[in-house]
């Protein structure tokens, strides 16, 4: 039989190893910053968040080799909403509340976006938003840092009316059936309107996420084209939907010298998946492409390039980059330099110190975020799609553009403030 004294030194050194391990979690928290990732990895928006998700992955390890942030490293956790729109929101409040991250670096389609808002909210979480989107928001606890409609559907549509632009008379408006194409088509309509265009030269038309069949709004397109004026196609189509959609525009012969198609939601990742040589000419609309020379971009395309290898991504040996991916580097930097300006990853420490900072992006501008509506400065690209599925970039702004969140195409809002309401 154990003695009472052996029994009393067991529990006591069992004790000590408990607290000691408790010691030792409370130290490893105590040096790591948790930072949510929030991208669909399966589901039709895969074909473009997965990329994002990787992105982010990349930067958080490249700063925590740096020294990470407040000298502490960033512990990336991953979640799948599985563009699944509820789920979104359901994610985002366990990475919130039950992983306890700091910021959440995520969402790509609006509705992901408008269904996380409530919890960020009630959370006074902060969430990082890296793609183009229809604006009609602004939100203290959220930072855009992918463009709004002047900084990508406005400058387009102009270039196509231009003479450069092949001077457009008619206008399809094509997009996946939610907000973010019914929004921005809005107010293109508008901005149409007040150029002259009439009702009858606008076609709009709209397909739910996944759709896979466009051999009949196709055949519609070439049908609406054919009547004298020339015509051009505004896409907001997301996701996979755009792989059969560029095919069926190859299958139906319509070249870019035809009815020329500007994207909005198509880059570099996107293309991976299409034979391109058909495509030659059709357009896209960012603020980045990975074409741009500059030793900024060289060096992010090497480190991106180099991550896909080492981490055996599917098809690593095509790895691309393109413009939401670089709205996420830049807004995890962006991030990382607030925090350490603010000296604290609370909440509102980091917006009130987010305010004005700056980074060198790969665009090769040094991109500003903006002092009071949390949106960034950006400048405008339009890139031709070209025969290996890169762009060459055939148009762009002379510097960062100030985006407006609150379009003045839509009748009130001149009367919107251009800051978030801090209540």
């Amino acid at each position: 039989m154990q003695t009472r004294r052996s029994v009393l030194f067991q529990l006591s050194t069992l004790a000590a190893s408990l607290a000691l391990g408790l010691v030792t979690t409370v130290a490893h928290a105590e040096d790591t910053i948790k930072v949510g990732i929030l991208h669909s990895l399966s589901g039709t928006m895969a074909i473009s968040e997965t990329a994002l998700k990787e992105t982010a992955l990349m930067t958080i390890d490249d700063i925590n080799k740096h020294g990470g942030v407040m000298g502490k490293k960033l512990e990336p956790v991953v979640v799948d909403p599985a563009s699944d729109w509820p789920l979104f929101a359901t994610k985002a409040r366990e990475l919130i509340s039950q992983k306890k991250v700091a910021v959440v670096f995520g969402c790509w389609t609006s509705v992901s976006r408008k269904s996380v808002l409530p919890v960020f909210k009630e959370l006074n979480s902060l969430l990082f938003y890296p793609v183009q989107y229809e604006g009609e928001e602004l939100e203290k606890n959220v930072f855009y840092t992918g463009a709004a409609p002047n900084q990508q559907a406005i400058p387009a549509v102009e270039y196509l009316m231009s003479k450069e632009g092949g001077s457009a008379k008619r206008w399809v408006l094509l997009g996946t059936d939610y907000v973010y194409p019914r929004t921005t088509n809005k107010i293109l309509r508008a901005f149409l309107k007040s150029k002259g265009v009439a009702d009858e030269d606008i076609m709009e038309e709209y397909t739910p996420f996944g759709h896979s069949d466009y051999q009949t709004i196709i055949a519609k397109i070439k049908k609406f084209s054919a009547e004298g004026k020339k015509t051009a196609v505004v896409s907001t189509i997301n996701g996979d939907s755009n792989v059969p959609f560029y095919k069926e525009l190859g299958n139906a012969g319509l070249k870019a010298t035809d009815v020329p198609v500007v994207a909005f939601s198509v880059g570099e990742e996107e293309l991976r998946g299409v034979d391109t040589k058909p495509l030659v000419g059709q357009l896209a609309a960012w603020n980045y492409f990975e074409s741009v020379k500059n030793p900024t971009n060289a060096a992010f395309i090497k480190m991106y390039k180099t991550w896909a290898k080492d981490h055996k991504l599917p098809n690593f040996e095509t790895a691309v980059t393109n413009d939401p991916m670089e709205a996420t580097y830049i807004g995890i930097h962006m991030w990382k330099q607030a925090v350490e300006k603010a000296k604290s990853t609370d909440t509102d420490k980091v917006i009130a110190a987010m305010a004005g900072q700056s980074f060198l992006a790969p665009s090769g501008f040094k991109i500003e975020m903006d002092a009071k509506n949390h949106h960034l400065h950006k400048p405008v690209m339009i890139g031709e799609v070209k025969a290996d599925g890169q762009f060459n970039v055939v148009w762009k702004t002379k510097g960062p553009i100030k985006a407006q969140p609150w379009s003045p195409y839509i009748a009130g809002n001149d009367k919107k403030k251009d800051e978030p309401d801090t209540k």
